[in-house]
């Protein structure tokens, strides 16, 4: 066989991110007078309005790739599809999920060189569905598979496997807000304030918290579904690693057990943030970008006043309500939940 290389969405990724860099360069010099202009609006009480007009668009673009994501395609036995909300821990089971598939031994450059992920910001910049470089690389026969979608946009075959990851939305939106300036805007980023308001709405950049995990909490007693919490993975991520390798029907050695383990530290990724970009920033954005940020639970408080927090509890839990779900949020993320000690 020849020697399996990614040269192509390498040259594409470099492309776009000089196109980018071209831009930013241009625009620089416009980001005071841009900031200037967010910060009369926001005294003048129309930011909300401005950035949701802002957002209507790009949204709608996301809800569209979304929407056709897996056209086409049907899931198989190679199929391991990590089901996650955005800022939910995505890219830690997407590590761990990969490294258990190649045994602790899973190299790569960029990390959508291997894992497709066909509703993201350029399709074109990562690994088409029906590539067939990832399952020839792969030891197990496994590859994954990224999706943001719910349910009812990502197809189930009983022959593939499903892992459906939940995060505290309090704690989501702490991750999000910083993500909105270290990916996509910069300086330009909306007030805190002002992106609650659209978290928690249906202009929400990937839909609302509570549509998401309604649509996978049905799911959660299937056999080739694995339903998990960003939490139970940060209490005892070994025992997490250990769970997901049975799921995935992969016998880890102890060796292969501890790369795995080490090879999702958050130290590690963190040093190669790098590798877990598909896109290229904005114009807008820090050149670097950062996707690895802390890593923690229950830190909301940092950022969030009490009632900000409670805000969210109770759109949330209204929201699940009224979609018909019987998710039990109070016992997850409420005030009954028990949050496991570091």
């Amino acid at each position: 066989m020849d020697t399996i290389n990614f040269d192509d969405l390498h040259q594409r990724r470099a492309t776009a991110r000089a196109q980018v860099n071209e831009k930013r360069r241009r625009l620089q010099p416009l980001i005071p007078f841009g900031r200037a202009a967010l910060g009369i609006s926001r005294l003048l009480g129309f930011e909300q309005s401005l950035f949701q007009r802002r957002f209507q668009p790009l949204a709608q673009r996301f809800t569209d790739r979304i929407e056709h994501a897996f056209t086409g395609y049907t899931p198989t036995t190679s199929d391991v599809i990590v089901c996650s909300y955005f800022k939910s821990g995505t890219h830690w089971m997407m590590q761990i999920a990969h490294q258990i598939a190649h045994r602790g031994d899973g190299e790569y450059d960029n990390i959508y060189d291997v894992i497709p992920w066909n509703e993201g910001p350029n399709p074109l910049l990562g690994m088409p569905l029906t590539d067939p470089r990832p399952l020839q690389l792969s030891p197990t026969g496994l590859r994954v598979i990224k999706t943001h979608a719910a349910a009812e946009y990502v197809p189930y075959n009983d022959k593939a496997r499903y892992i459906c990851v939940i995060r505290d939305p309090k704690d989501v939106f702490v991750s999000s807000f910083h993500f909105i300036a270290h990916a996509m805007l910069g300086h330009l980023r909306p007030s805190l304030n002002t992106w609650l308001n659209l978290y928690l709405s249906k202009q929400a950049f990937w839909g609302p918290w509570a549509e998401f995990t309604a649509s996978y909490w049905p799911w959660r007693d299937r056999p080739n579904v694995h339903f998990v919490t960003y939490e139970q993975i940060q209490h005892d991520k070994l025992s997490t690693i250990r769970e997901i390798a049975a799921f995935m029907g992969v016998d880890l050695s102890d060796d292969e057990l501890t790369r795995v383990d080490q090879l999702s530290s958050y130290q590690h990724m963190k040093d190669n943030d790098h590798k877990y970009h598909q896109g290229v920033g904005t114009p807008f954005s820090p050149p670097a970008g950062r996707m690895v940020r802390r890593g923690k639970k229950g830190t909301s408080g940092e950022l969030l006043s009490p009632q900000q927090q409670t805000r969210i509890d109770d759109y949330c839990r209204q929201n699940l309500i009224d979609l018909g779900s019987d998710f039990p949020y109070d016992q997850f993320y409420g005030a009954e939940a028990e949050i496991p000690p570091e």
